[in-house]
This record gives structure tokens, sequence and C-alpha cells, in this order.
């Protein structure tokens, strides 16, 4: 292997690991994703945790289902045992394979094996930064995988291996080849995987299912948020299975469309997907599910899944189940669901629905680990370089509602009606008092989730014009049908002390801006940086960038001079990119 110049390489530290990046963007690295690290390795903390519990919970039920006790105490509970428990790949095997007296003869051997270190696959690793991280700040965690199939990639990741010492080298090991192949041909050997690409994970699920363990971890970042917020519906049915809608929600929905598409990449396999998180932040998608084997439990994928009706003139939503299940004799019965759950016209504005989906409308966290997570990330604050950002989002996420899918926004109720929007806390104190339940969401800071049906949501806006006149506006407008009916629930207005969540009551930070301009996606690893990159990185690191290749790279960097730099441009060119600038600033 060549000697390293460092003189060519930028040293970058995050947490614990420190990476060389070479300055001709060979491999890519995003300093945004640091919240995507940092939120992993907190995720990934409460994992080696929770897998321990269960682990001592599956062996204290087995010595007392043999009569023995176990030496030392076992007896922790499970917080999650009772649902995931059942269905854990060592239990299922040992309960199918041997008979009560096989059982019986052999109950010290299988259980007095140590629960191994968990095996983490990064499949898509670019700089190994986040391997590195895993390794070095994840206590009990075991041998980190980290592959690519672009040689540039495991060239920088094997010297960012050798960079960081001893305790990299002999914990994380990474090899040039297709994730795709590897997991394929390693079926249920990782106890975590974890999903980075840059674009849509699509073409990894099915492989990265196979690839889990039983009540394994998968994490799955999407960044094609685009396609997954419905600018491109056909694209994103191709790639998910799942047809988008612009809504309000629409983010909360990619989160959706995701969840969905990875359970019906399990379901193929028997498996099926538990989430304990799933977060938009910045620009992406980032899920964390576990992953179980269980025929039997597969078949309430239908109940898990909805369709949306949301009508082009008033945005109202309604979700329709795909299936439902019916109790017969000692057994349950699965069939299609009833529908459908909306007429032809909007109820509200008389106006045509579009459909999409289906989704996934069973809760998309686990309360008892966002709780766990976050209590973890407050006793380990100097550990998360991102921790303010992290652990306002988990604080929001704590209180957001489980079982209500999807969400209102609050100015665009007042939109449709062009009147005033009232603030969020009469809003939510008029639903409360109407006996709901309503909360915050982490997608958006002005989307209100509650279950209360849209009829009464439209009745507190019809309440609150009252006291709020609007302009007359055209009798086929959406907003003067909804206006033109009476309202059957007379709304209260007065302040309802459940109308805040304890975060807004304590005054602790929610939603925190970005720390510094131009956060958000970076160029891909291998493209050229030019001036029309300014959008992305700024003019400052476009002019730095294309001014250190003219000094380092003499007749090339004076081509990509030519080519870039912002103050040499012709002047039409120079006046538009000067107002992108000024318009980004």
């Amino acid at each position: 292997m060549e000697t390293t110049d460092l003189n060519d390489y930028t040293v970058i530290k995050e947490g614990e690991a420190e990476i060389l990046m070479h300055k001709k963007n060979k491999v890519f690295f995003n300093k945004a994703q640091v919240n995507n690290r940092d939120m992993s390795i907190a995720v990934l903390r409460a994992f080696i945790s929770k897998r321990k519990q269960e682990h001592e919970a599956m062996l204290s039920k087995r010595a007392r289902s043999s009569g023995k006790v176990v030496e030392k105490d076992v007896s922790a509970p499970s917080e999650n045992g009772e649902d995931n428990g059942k269905t854990n790949g060592e239990e299922h095997e040992a309960s199918s394979k041997d008979g009560p007296k096989e059982a019986a003869k052999t109950t010290y051997e299988p259980v007095r094996r140590e629960l191994k270190p968990p095996r983490v696959l990064e499949a898509l690793s670019a700089s190994g930064l986040r391997a590195l991280r895993y390794a070095r700040e994840v206590e009990g965690i075991g041998q980190v995988v980290a592959l690519d199939n672009d040689p540039a990639s495991v060239e920088a990741c094997q010297r960012n291996i050798k960079f960081n010492g001893l305790m990299s080298t002999s914990k994380v090991e990474s090899h040039l080849t297709d994730a795709r192949v590897h997991m394929l041909t390693n079926p249920k050997e990782y106890d975590v995987v974890d999903l980075d690409p840059y674009g849509a994970p699509s073409v990894f699920l099915d492989s990265a299912v196979q690839s889990v363990a039983d009540g394994g971890l998968l994490m799955c970042t999407a960044t094609d948020m685009a396609v997954l917020c419905g600018a491109n519906g056909e694209v994103c049915y191709s790639k998910y299975g799942s047809y988008p809608l612009k809504g309000k929600y629409c983010h909360e929905m990619a989160l959706r469309i995701l969840l969905a598409s990875i359970e019906s990449h399990a379901n193929r396999y028997k498996r099926y997907i538990v989430p304990v998180l799933s977060v938009q932040i910045d620009f992406y998608a980032r899920v964390f599910v576990r992953v179980y084997t269980s025929a039997s439990a597969m078949k309430n994928t239908p109940l898990k899944l909805s369709y949306v009706y949301q009508c082009i003139g008033c945005d109202s939503f309604h979700l329709q189940s795909v299936g439902r299940s019916l109790p017969k004799h000692n057994s349950v019965r699965y069939q299609a669901g009833l529908g459908p759950v909306v007429p032809q016209d909007c109820t509200h504005c008389g106006k045509k629905y579009s459909m999409g989906g289906p989704i996934w409308s069973a809760p998309m966290h686990d309360q008892e680990w966002v709780t766990s997570i976050l209590n973890g990330v407050k006793s380990m604050k100097d550990r998360y370089p991102a921790y303010d950002k992290i652990c306002s989002m988990l604080t929001t996420i704590s209180e957001e509602l489980p079982d209500v899918p999807l969400f209102l926004s609050l100015h665009n109720l007042a939109a449709t009606l062009k009147c005033t929007s009232p603030s969020a806390a009469m809003f939510r104190s008029a639903v409360v008092n109407a006996k709901y339940r309503v909360s915050g969401t982490h997608v958006n800071p002005l989307g209100i989730k509650t279950d209360a049906p849209m009829e009464i949501i439209w009745d507190i806006m019809r309440c609150w014009v009252k006291n709020h006149p609007v302009k007359a506006q055209s009798p086929d407008h959406p907003g003067s049908v909804i206006l033109s009916k009476e309202p059957s629930h007379q709304a209260d207005f007065s302040r309802h002390v459940g109308s805040l969540s304890k975060a807004q009551v304590k005054k602790v930070a929610r939603f925190l801006p970005n720390p510094e301009k131009h956060w958000g996606p970076k160029v891909r690893a291998g493209r050229q940086i030019t001036s029309k990159h300014v959008s992305l990185i700024g003019h400052e690191a476009v002019n730095s960038h294309l001014n250190g290749h003219k000094e380092a790279g003499g007749e090339e960097g004076e081509e990509e001079e030519k080519e870039g730099n912002i103050e040499d441009e012709p002047d039409m060119k120079r006046q538009k990119i000067t107002e992108v600038i000024a318009s980004s600033s």
C-alpha cells in the first residue's frame, strides 16, 4: 500500500473516532449526518441493554419450566418480553425442535450458553466513520463488518481503521464486496444491520431482512425524500410499493411508506418487523426496527397497513385498513378490510378524494424504548456531539400519540377557510375540551396529532370563524362549503392544562435550528465540485476548493478553475450565482 501523505488529507474528529478525508472528495462524507450517527449509537446502546434483559428473562423462564433454579439471579423482566419474546428465534427453535422430555434432559446446555456480543454489519461504509464510532463508543459490541463496492471507499476505510489504533483494528473489518450478495450469503448472521445508502435503500431491503438474526435490529436510512413525499409518485410506487400523497403530513407518510416496504420484504421470508423508533430528521428518514420470524404472527400484517384517502379540496384524510381479524372459536380468522370508509365526494367540501398507500398505520415508535433511549442519552451527555438535537427530537417523540397515524396542520386548516389561524394552544385546548387526545409531532412544529374525527375538527374551526369573520369567497370554494354548514359541536376554547405537553410546560427545546448554513445533503463522492454546488456547500467552500485545486494541481487545476470558479465566470452567469447565494443566505 502506498505511503499516506497527510498533506493530502483533512483529519475529521467525531465522537471518539478520527478519519482522514482526501481533499478531492474521493469518498463521501456528510457532516450533517452526525445527528444520524448519534441517534444510531443511542439506539444501539439501548438495544444491547434490552437484548441482555430479554436473554436473562428467557433463561429464567426456561429454568422455571424445567423445575430448576438458575444459579445467578436473572429475574429481570424484559420490557417487551410478552410481545417479542414469543417469537424470538432461539426460543422458537428450542420449543419446536425439542420435545418436553428432550428439553428437560438438556436444559443446562443451551441455558448456560453465554450471550455473545452483537455482530454489526454496516452495509455501505464509505469512509468507515460510522463503523469506527460503533466499535469505539458502544460498550459490549462485538465485531463490526464494514462493506463497500467502491475500491476508493474500502481503501479509505482500511486506512481509517489503522489510523484509529488497536481497538479499531481488533473490532472493525472492511471488505470490498456487493452488500446485497454478502447479506444474502449470510442469512441471520448479524444482530444489527445498518443501511445508510446515498439515495433509496429499496434495492437492499430484500437481502437485509434475511441477514438480520431473529430479534435483531435493522437500521435503515432513506434520503430520497422528494420521491417519498410525492414529487414522483410512480417512482415511489416502483421502489417502495406505495403511492405517496402531497399532504402537510408527507414526511411522516414517508416514514410509514418505508416501514410498510420493509414489512413487505420481511413477509416473504415468514418474518415481520416491530418498529422501536422512526425519525424524520434534516433531509432524510431513519427507522429502527426489530425483525422476528413467525409464520402465524406474520398474518397480522394487513391489520398494520392502511390506504389513505385525502380530499383534494379541504385536505381532510381518512384511513382504510387493508385487513381485519375476526374471532373464530379459539382462533382468529383474517379477512380483507371493510370499505369504503369515504363516499365518492367529500362530506365536508364536496370535492373528490385522492388515494395513496398502503402505509404503515400501526405505531411507529415503542414508547418504552424511546424513554429508555432518552434516559440513556441524558446520562451520557458528553459522549454525543449532537446531544442537543437528538435530545430535543427524542423528547418530542416521547410525547407523540403513538396510535394516531399522520397529523393535521393548523395553518393548512386556516388556509382552507381563508381565516386567521387560532394559536396552537387554543386549538389544542378546544380538542381536549371536546374529550379527545392531542399531541405534537417531531416531524413538523405546527403539526397536531389527534384522535378527534374530521367532523369535530371542522366544527372547531367553524366556531373559531364565527368569532373571527372572513371575507366572502366563491360558493364553490371548499372553505365556503365547509362554513355554510352549522357546527353540531360547540367548541370551548378556554385554556386547558392538557393542551401543552410536559416539555412545553417546562420550556424544554423541542425544535432546534440548523447549526450552520448549507446544512443538508452534500456532493456525491467522486463528482467534481463546481459553482453549481453553491446551494449545497456555500460559495466560500466552492471557491476555496477550486482555488486549492489550482494551487495544487497545475494545469488540471486551471481547467477546473475555468469550468467552475465563480469569480472568473462570464458576467451573466456570475450574476445568477450571486443571486442564488443572496437568496440562500
